[in-house]
């Protein structure tokens, strides 16, 4: 079936056309096409003949020209635009003059990197037969590095071997280091927040050792789009960065579908569950053969969906429910790559997905993109409809609304939506935490010197170095910071924002199922847990976190777990207070420790609460950054008097402004944490704290802190225009609160709002 008709379809049915609040046509884009300043040489232009690409698109000519000169640029431009070409052609010309240069590419993920080698490999074919290129990460065989390190011109890699592998051993890679000419990073947009603020760090590193060996290579960026590109590719690189921004590639007719699940009770504001409607719209397209690819905001609900979606279409279509998977990390490499292939082949037609799909892996052309629940970020919500499209082919996009306030807002918002420019990406150079295990890995790499120091890693580093050396984590000799012998700093430093330390997630019979981040382990696989992988459900049958393990066994249940959690904060430092309406805000530094507590056995399906059951797990603790404000105590008093729920009413207003500061800054709200207490020892007042999600801060709390008054007035109307009765997930209720969403009084947020704004 043509995607036409099935919009048509959509429309047709009753049921169906009070479920789309909004349907917007994209234009169909032509071609810009352009010539670089002087024509490749013949090999390569061969080579691009071999693959049908006979002219170049505005942007590929452009960054051609500027990779002859040498510069550092970014390309920062939409999914499927030919940005590969970008820094494939600069590259492939420099070694094609220079046989003995080098190149670097680094990929988020190993999936990426995998999909490169085999294009790659596929445009250079027989006309460049001097390129060798090869992979070099934790998959490749010991018995191959050796010779891959002597002989591959263009080493294909990610971040995180580069941090634990390579750098930490530059004597023995002194030959590549010495004749690298061209870094390429792929996918810059992802390195944001804490993972951002690392792979800074690690490129300034990176930078270091080469100027060691008398090189300094040309970086190259690939960006989908962001907010502020220039800004962002020049804080990773810590140099100045051409940003090539026009798109010259065609784009099909795309039509983005706005789905809200209707209303069950208006006065409580439940609405049908976007999983289940999600599961239709996914098997009415593969069912007619529509390639389909749905983007989920979890590993579990990837998992469910996929459950679901086999339930429905086993009875009448074995053969459909047989040609769908889902995918996500967590999964062994063999099975990623054996899904990839597959979807790539046609032997799948539909897939649901975390985004570890978002990225650019090649997966062949897709016809739609379902979008269970809004990403979080306007930027990534094109990136995953971007996936859908095959060349000028229309594309059908469709945001499924969760019970959310971002996803409400949207959904009665929704011209705001197509009108609002991409997030800007945010790292934090400045971290104490991330720095200073950079430091020491730097200095492992080789001494530091107090003005290479401030060079590299700005006056903060020269200081931080100063206190690690008085931690005696570092010694000083001559005026130069080292590591003491036998230690190597790199092993300890985990530069995903997940943490470094696993827990191993076993079957009974000892087969590891996954490698499960030890930051989440308590929270997914403990004891009692139901923990799904590819479709399959497991009941958890103990947890160790002394011996990062977690034992398993299949289960066939009707019910999936949600763990309790409690959060305390107490106030390190302020770092600095303004007024803000009728009350004095502050930000800085706090100590959170969360624990969780127990879990709830919820019902498939219908989310019914079954039973609650107790957990003593050790609590996580750590420092970060947060902002916080106090209701002044006449206010207070005014509001028991009235016999009024205080503690509801700031927990309610706490949830609300959580789910919001996406809408400032690029993060959401599983980012972000929060404590609303009627009374707390550090400010002798009732206060709501809303702090960064990890140690050290990466800058989500302060913008905050800086736009607090937009911040409560755009929450105070998120409330005011929710048509529920007492609250619901579309305004003051949290998927992730730890206290099962009591108590919350929407009535109470709404006056603490408007009286701390002095409004009415």
């Amino acid at each position: 079936m043509h995607l036409s008709e099935f919009l048509q379809l959509l429309q047709s049915r009753p049921e169906y056309r009070e479920r789309i609040v909004h349907l917007e046509r994209i234009n169909p884009r032509m071609a810009e096409w352009a010539e670089s300043t002087a024509p490749l040489a013949a090999p390569l232009q061969a080579a691009l003949d071999t693959q049908g690409i006979r002219r170049l698109y505005s942007h590929q000519a452009q960054a051609l020209d500027l990779g002859r000169a040498r510069r550092h640029f970014g390309v920062v431009t939409a999914t499927a635009s030919g940005k590969t070409l970008c820094y494939h052609l600069p590259t492939l010309e420099a070694i094609h003059a220079e046989p003995r240069a080098r190149a670097l590419y680094l990929f988020p993920t190993k999936a990426l990197a995998q999909d490169q080698l085999r294009a790659l490999r596929e445009l250079t074919g027989t006309h460049l037969p001097h390129i060798r290129a090869a992979i070099y990460d934790g998959d490749t065989p010991q018995s191959e590095r050796a010779t891959i390190r002597a002989s591959a011109n263009i080493l294909l890699s990610n971040p995180d071997m580069l941090h634990m592998g390579i750098l930490p051993n530059h004597a023995t890679w002194s030959r590549f280091f010495s004749r690298l000419t061209v870094v390429v990073i792929d996918e810059a947009h992802v390195y944001r927040g804490v993972f951002g603020s690392h792979v800074a760090l690690l490129l300034r590193r990176l930078r270091r050792v080469c100027r060691m060996y008398g090189s300094d290579p040309q970086f190259i960026f690939a960006s989908a789009t962001i907010g502020n590109p220039h800004e962002h590719l020049r804080a990773l690189l810590g140099d100045d960065v051409a940003v090539i921004d026009g798109n010259g590639a065609p784009q099909g007719a795309r039509t983005v579908v706005f789905w809200n699940p209707p209303l069950q009770d208006v006065a409580s504001g439940q609405r049908a569950s976007t999983n289940v409607e999600t599961t239709a719209l996914f098997t009415e397209l593969v069912e007619r053969e529509i390639k389909t690819i749905t983007f989920t905001r979890a590993r579990k609900i990837a998992e469910l969906l996929v459950r679901y979606a086999r339930s429905r279409l086993e009875p009448q279509h074995p053969d459909i429910a047989a040609r769908i998977s889902s995918y996500r990390a967590g999964y062994q490499a063999q099975d990623r790559r054996a899904i990839e292939r597959a979807l790539f082949t046609g032997e799948l037609i539909g897939i649901v997905s975390t985004n570890a799909m978002e990225l650019g892996v090649d997966i062949g052309g897709l016809d739609a993109a379902i979008l269970n629940g809004y990403p979080g970020t306007v930027a990534s919500t094109w990136q995953q409809f971007g996936r859908a499209g095959r060349g000028q082919e229309p594309s059908l996009g469709v945001l499924v609304a969760l019970d959310d306030p971002m996803d409400q807002y949207w959904m009665r918002h929704p011209a705001e939506f197509f009108a609002r420019p991409h997030e800007q990406a945010r790292i934090a150079l400045d971290n104490p935490y991330i720095l200073s295990d950079h430091l020491l890995c730097a200095a492992y790499e080789r001494p530091l010197e107090p003005d290479e120091t401030a060079a590299w890693f700005g006056d903060g580093g020269v200081s931080l170095v100063a206190a690690l050396i008085e931690d005696e984590l570092l010694r000083e000799r001559s005026g130069r910071a080292y590591m003491p012998i036998g230690t190597y700093p790199a092993e300890h430093v985990s530069i995903r924002a997940t943490g470094g330390e696993t827990v191993e997630l076993r079957l009974e019979n000892g087969h590891v199922l996954e490698q499960v981040p030890l930051n989440r382990a308590p929270f997914e696989v403990h004891s009692g847990a139901i923990y799904l992988h590819q479709g399959e459900s497991y009941l958890v049958l103990d947890l160790d976190l002394l011996t990062r393990s977690a034992t398993a066994r299949q289960a066939e249940v009707s019910y999936y777990t949600q763990p309790r959690d409690v959060t305390d904060v107490q106030v390190v430092e302020a770092r600095a207070s303004r007024p803000a309406g009728i009350t004095t805000a502050s930000f800085g530094e706090v100590d959170v420790r969360r624990t969780v507590v127990g879990y709830r056995r919820k019902a498939l399906y219908k989310e019914d609460v079954l039973s609650d059951h107790e957990l003593e797990l050790p609590p996580q603790q750590f420092v970060t950054h947060a902002i916080w404000f106090t209701l002044p105590r006449p206010h207070v008093e005014r509001l028991r008097q009235a016999q009024h729920d205080l503690r509801g009413g700031l927990h309610a207003a706490e949830h609300a402004m959580i789910a919001l500061l996406p809408l400032l800054a690029m993060c959401d709200r599983w980012d972000i944490g929060g404590v609303s207490t009627a009374w707390h020892p550090d400010t002798d007042a009732a206060t709501i704290f809303i702090y960064d999600g990890v140690p050290g801060g990466v800058g989500i709390s302060e913008l905050g802190y800086g736009e607090l008054e937009t911040w409560w007035r755009m929450t105070r109307d998120l409330i005011r225009e929710c048509p529920c009765a007492d609250g619901c997930p579309g305004c003051i209720q949290s998927p992730k609160c730890g206290n099962g969403n009591q108590p919350l009084d929407k009535a109470v947020a709404l006056d603490i709002l408007n009286t701390l704004l002095a409004e009415a």
